[in-house]
């Protein structure tokens, strides 16, 4: 999901600078929380940790230009159950613009948007699997039931604020209204696959009980809260 160039430009643009301050300063706030609750190792582990999975998301696995923006298999709902929110804002904003220095400057101008968009519906689902995670469950026992919930909330906010910078920087016409339908429509196939990938992640997650306690995954992920 990367916004295609031109969409937004000129003084328009200047809202993506907004949104993705004020994301950032709330992934701030999270990062402080997780250094009192966890410690800065384990922020700077994770964080790591999720900003080369990023990067591979991105780079390394298919990707295709649909309509306003591009399908991508990002794995928000993945990064969250393994890592912790914090780890995982980081990792994305990191890897977003790692890709977008090394290999797609002409992305750079639109980071604000995109980073808006990746961060925002991440911090949704934070507050949403505290709704419908029991308290008692560990992440590796999610069932695929509130995967699917977390997964929709996810790349559906992904959609909402592509659909929103469209709008936005096009208006609302019928040319608009067909490129938003179409990436819309695509992206379907990712809100479909990532529950199965995110089963088979946290089943493949169950054989490493042993390392319950180490700073490479939130505690969550093998210990019920």
């Amino acid at each position: 999901m990367h916004i295609e160039p031109g969409i937004v430009d000129g003084a328009k643009i200047a809202l993506s600078y907004a949104t993705a301050a004020a994301a950032g300063t709330y992934g701030l706030k999270l990062a402080v929380d997780h250094v009192r609750s966890e410690g800065l190792p384990s922020l700077v582990l994770r964080g790591a940790i999720a900003t080369v999975l990023v990067f591979i998301f991105f780079e390394v696995l298919p990707h295709v230009a649909v309509g306003v923006s591009e399908v991508h298999l990002i794995l928000g709902t993945t990064l969250l159950l393994l890592l912790g929110v914090a780890p995982a804002a980081i990792g994305l904003a990191a890897g977003l613009a790692i890709q977008g220095i090394f290999f797609a400057p002409f992305d750079l101008p639109q980071y604000g948007m995109n980073v808006t968009t990746l961060l925002v519906p991440l911090f949704g689902i934070q507050a949403l699997a505290g709704r419908i995670i029991p308290a008692g469950t560990a992440f590796v026992d999610v069932n695929y039931g509130q995967l699917v919930k977390l997964s929709f909330a996810y790349q559906g906010g992904i959609v909402a604020w592509v659909a929103f910078w469209a709008f936005y920087g096009n208006g609302v016409t019928a040319e608009t209204f067909q490129s938003v339908g179409t990436f819309g429509l695509a992206y379907m196939t990712v809100i479909l696959l990532e529950p199965v990938v995110d089963l088979a992640v946290l089943a493949g997650a169950k054989g490493l009980r042993g390392l319950a306690g180490s700073k490479a995954f939130t505690p969550r992920l093998l210990n019920a809260a």
